[in-house]
């Protein structure tokens, strides 16, 4: 009898699989259930195990994508073409907003099944105290866990659970225009200090070779992160938040003023796209050639450089480090979230796995396609080691800069408030840069102040 009845279980697992990945209909998965001697018990096991929804709905796969990735990505609708059905959507979530995502949660829906573009610092967190999306552990598979980059999974963590299956890995660095440097008189290198970045910076505006000499990103996951861990990464409170009175903080704010010095006059104004995350001041001034040293993720020097007259000109480093510092950065990987109240799971791993695996996707990000150059590398040791055994002939240099940039790096760690503590007080530590406050300590003790009373309305 037990016997019997571990046969069905597997007959009905079968049927079910096979049911939602559209390889039955609905009737042969009720005769199948039949068959198996379920009869109408299959009806309840199929409930228990979701599969009443799919019966109900027939909803083909659905990932939603946050609009940025396929733009930059030209090669996911090869991947989409061998998932026949699928629904391939766009995200609504400009400027990182996931109200839409929360508001179908508490009715027990989502639209989706899949979000590819959780960022874990931004909203993953947020994600999961919601309640919106649940963990990957009971879908991916162990071979894909263990290939995972120690760090990256970490990051991708909560109390041991991967609730972001990442796909694009970001470090933060410098970039440079070697045509510019040149021209300054100066050594095509990457400024091993920040005094001989500011230094260097000075030579460019000094020596007329461009109107400026270096340039950030003034959001603060962005710069002052960074900055920070390049003197100090261990600067997070017991509950997770960014210690923004930490000496490595004030040194970075410092650094930031002075760099502001030699940049373009609007570095602190909001992008021009995405609610004002995207399309930066920095991006368009190196993007028009008139900067020298650039400091961001390394696919935006590699996007705007494709705007000059020789992309060649540009050159990749490591970020700079405050004299005696620790030499840190600053990591985060753009991964997919799972919907607790969505469909078709087995499935979204499968397309998921397919879709972070993909060669011609990696080969496009490093070598580029005529849409641009994302420079985004991928989160799996294997591939790396494959690339290492057998170069391709595409491989540019730049991958193991940025690969090596990782051992070093540091995620910003996820709390509830791992984005917001950057928004809340970005205009309060702007302060301190346009002149209002004299007193970077003053300034950032105010942004403590800030975050803690947002923190305390709840």
């Amino acid at each position: 009898m037990v016997k019997r009845k571990e046969q069905e279980h597997l007959l009905q697992q079968a049927a079910r699989r096979q049911l939602l990945w559209g390889q039955i209909d609905r009737r042969e998965f009720l005769s199948r259930s039949m068959v198996a001697g379920l009869g109408l018990a299959g009806v309840g096991v199929a409930a228990k195990y979701g599969v009443g929804t799919a019966l109900a709905q027939d909803r083909p796969l659905t990932p939603t994508f946050y609009d940025w990735i396929g733009n930059l990505h030209p090669g996911i609708p090869e991947v989409n073409a061998r998932f026949p059905g699928i629904n391939y959507q766009i995200a609504p979530v400009q400027g990182f907003g996931i109200e839409r995502f929360v508001a179908e949660s508490k009715k027990n829906e989502s639209t989706w099944d899949v979000y590819v573009g959780q960022t874990p610092f931004v909203e993953m967190t947020s994600l999961v105290e919601a309640d919106v999306i649940e963990p990957w552990d009971n879908y991916i598979p162990a071979e894909v866990l263990d290939d995972l980059i120690p760090s990256i999974r970490e990051e991708c963590s909560i109390n041991g659970k991967l609730y972001s299956w990442p796909f694009f890995l970001d470090v933060i660095g410098t970039g440079w225009h070697s045509g510019v440097t040149t021209k300054a008189g100066l050594p095509d290198a990457a400024p091993a200090t920040w005094d001989d970045y500011l230094a260097s910076a000075k030579t460019v505006v000094d020596s007329g070779a461009a109107p400026f000499g270096a340039t950030f990103d003034a959001h603060g996951w962005r710069s002052l992160a960074p900055f920070t861990h390049s003197m100090s990464s261990d600067v997070y409170t017991s509950e997770g938040l960014f210690d923004f009175t930490s000496e490595a903080a004030v040194e970075a704010l410092m650094l930031m003023k002075k760099i502001m010095a030699m940049s373009h006059p609007d570095i602190l104004l909001a992008g021009g796209s995405d609610a004002g995350v995207n399309g930066t001041p920095d991006e368009i001034a190196f993007a028009a050639q008139r900067v020298g040293y650039y400091n961001k993720y390394f696919n935006a020097p590699l996007r705007m450089a494709q705007f000059w007259d020789e992309p060649t000109q540009l050159h990749l480093g490591p970020l700079p480090k405050f004299a005696g510092g620790e030499g840190s950065t600053v990591f985060w990987t753009t991964g997919c979230a799972l919907f607790k109240h969505g469909q078709n799971k087995e499935q979204a791993a499968e397309y998921i796995q397919a879709l972070t695996y993909d060669q011609q996707i990696w080969q496009d990000s490093i070598a580029g396609t005529e849409t641009g150059q994302p420079g985004q590398l991928p989160p799996y040791k294997s591939i790396y080691a494959g690339w290492d055994a057998n170069k391709p002939d595409w491989m540019l240099d730049f991958v193991g800069l940025v690969r090596g940039q990782l051992d070093g790096a540091k995620a910003i760690t996820n709390h509830l408030f791992g984005l917001s503590q950057f928004q809340i007080g970005q205009p309060v530590w702007e302060t301190y840069l346009t002149g209002q406050e004299s007193d970077p300590r003053v300034a950032l003790q105010n942004v403590v102040d800030a975050v803690k009373a947002e923190m305390d309305r709840g």
